[in-house]
């Protein structure tokens, strides 16, 4: 329940995309492999090493930052749709949802591969690298919502399916790119931090975002709600603005 009299909140919704990112990069490179050789084994301890020929692709997500071309305040607003109650002593009626914007996040990942020979482990690089680059969204279904009751539905107001492939449906993404993140010196000092030999190594960024939960209430004005839901402050008519260069705005002559 939320702490607001006349609104119920449901639970998080985005709190394991995460988790379901690292889990997601992990099947995309193992379910690529098509060589007759047993597939490279991914590993998340950089320490770790092999006492057979047995190849390694160790995948580190080493920094969570928060994207900030996409920052946006944190007021309530409307979701996408709105649902029929049936059954209640007024009759059917609509039920409004709220929801804060998402957290936009970018998930830093290092990318180092380890075989017994050193042909061998740039072999396996460019095969990573190949692999990767067809990965246009790691993480691609529709957006999932959480309402207040436990019941899940897209963004139709429709029952929740994974499978759903429809234009009018909001998905959700994970896109993964290629970036030029540490430099050779921040990579050695980060092996070394972790006791591990220097490898070849790559860096990628995926974005995300993480979605907050979901609020049921009466059909009010967002601009009306308590501050404690976002709402804006009410503008002071007695306080002049300010403009670009710090300087306050000339009062208009009488």
């Amino acid at each position: 329940m939320s702490d607001i009299p006349g609104f119920e909140r449901g639970e998080f919704q985005g709190n394991n995309i995460i988790g379901e990112t690292t889990e997601a990069l992990h099947r995309w490179l193992i379910d690529g492999w098509d060589s007759d050789t047993p597939p490279p084994r991914v590993e998340e301890d950089l320490s770790f090493v092999p006492k057979d020929r047995e190849e390694v692709i160790y995948v580190y997500m080493y920094q969570v930052a928060q994207n900030s071309a996409l920052m946006n305040s944190k007021r309530l607003r409307l979701t996408k749709f709105s649902l029929v109650e049936v059954g209640t002593e007024e009759g059917p009626r609509e039920a409004i949802y709220y929801e804060r914007p998402p957290i936009y996040l970018e998930l830093h990942y290092l990318i180092a591969v380890h075989a017994k020979f050193r042909s061998d482990a740039e072999r396996l690089m460019g095969w990573v690298l190949l692999r990767l680059h067809e990965a246009t969204h790691l993480v691609y279904r529709p957006r999932r919502y959480s309402l207040p009751d436990g019941r899940a539905v897209d963004s139709t107001g429709t029952n929740y399916d994974p499978d759903t492939m429809d234009d009018k449906v909001v998905m959700e993404k994970v896109a993964l790119s290629l970036v030029d993140d540490l430099t050779v010196g921040d990579a050695i000092n980060f092996f070394t931090i972790h006791e591990a030999p220097y490898r070849p190594f790559l860096t990628y960024k995926a974005r995300c975002a993480m979605e907050g939960a979901l609020l049921a209430g009466p059909p009010t004005p967002t601009e009306a709600l308590p501050p404690s839901m976002g709402a804006k402050d009410p503008p002071n008519a007695n306080k002049q603005s300010v403009g670009r260069g710090g300087r306050m705005g000339m009062r208009p002559k009488k």
